[in-house]
């Protein structure tokens, strides 16, 4: 088994460390369903971290109801946290944004975010976990 910060090496090691739709959405670029992950209306305060690595985020300060089905966030908690890179499957011009220390994908970025960055980083709620903000 993992330690909690030991990166598998290889997809045998993350199939062994994720759940099945954790590493069908993560490892192989898929989707969950719009409105059915456990973040898309979540109003809890905290941290996003990388559902793979632990990675840091988003923070929920920038996280907006966008209307989608899935937790959009208007910027990222630092830079460096995401890398973004060119999408061109499915026949769509998109840009995919995926975990920076682990290179996992995380969702799609888009540019009808809010006024304040313009921009919408669409994630799935399979692709994160929420530490919560201590009181």
């Amino acid at each position: 088994m993992n330690q909690p910060n030991q990166m598998p090496k290889n997809e045998p090691e993350w199939k062994k460390k994720l759940t099945p739709e954790q590493y069908q959405v993560l490892r192989e670029k898929g989707t969950e369903q719009p409105f059915s992950g456990k973040f898309y209306n979540s109003k809890e305060k905290g941290m996003y971290v990388c559902a793979a690595c632990g990675n840091e985020l988003f923070s929920s300060d920038t996280k907006f109801d966008s209307g989608t089905g899935w937790p959009s966030f208007d910027a990222p908690v630092a830079e460096g946290r995401v890398k973004l890179r060119p999408d061109t499957s499915h026949g769509m011009n998109r840009t995919e944004v995926i975990c920076g220390q682990c290179g996992s994908h995380l969702g799609h970025l888009f540019d009808d975010g809010p006024a304040t960055t313009g921009k919408r980083y669409c994630i799935n709620s399979v692709c994160l976990d929420l530490k919560p903000k201590s009181e």
